[in-house]
């Protein structure tokens, strides 16, 4: 199977993350899953590079953290997406259509 390269990924990761977490507050192990089964095997996000993009988009006031009140095991911080966090994904997405179609004819244009 095919897998994208890091590279490409990378400018998207802010996107992809507020996307999961426009479904419903989430935590890091979670997100990870869901993301890696969204990807189909093509793409694979490390637990590092996600806790990097949660402090990014957190510090930035998109999303939101809280510590759960686990009984058992570890300690879970849980994430939601805020009003901000939900304006950047609507740009993230425009800007993702325009490059999609940019990079279409560039590629596979005439």
């Amino acid at each position: 199977m095919a897998t994208l390269a890091k590279d490409v990924m990378r400018g998207y990761l802010d996107a992809i993350v507020l996307n999961v977490l426009r479904r419903g507050e989430s935590y890091g192990y979670q997100v990870t899953k869901d993301i890696n089964a969204a990807a189909h095997g093509a793409y694979t996000i490390n637990e590092a590079t996600l806790y990097t993009v949660f402090k990014r988009l957190e510090k930035g006031g998109c999303i939101s953290g809280r510590w759960g009140d686990e009984s058992q095991g570890g300690r879970r911080k849980y994430y939601a997406i805020t009003a901000s966090g939900q304006a950047l994904l609507a740009a993230e997405r425009a800007n993702w259509t325009l490059a999609q179609q940019t990079l279409e004819e560039l590629i596979n244009g005439d």
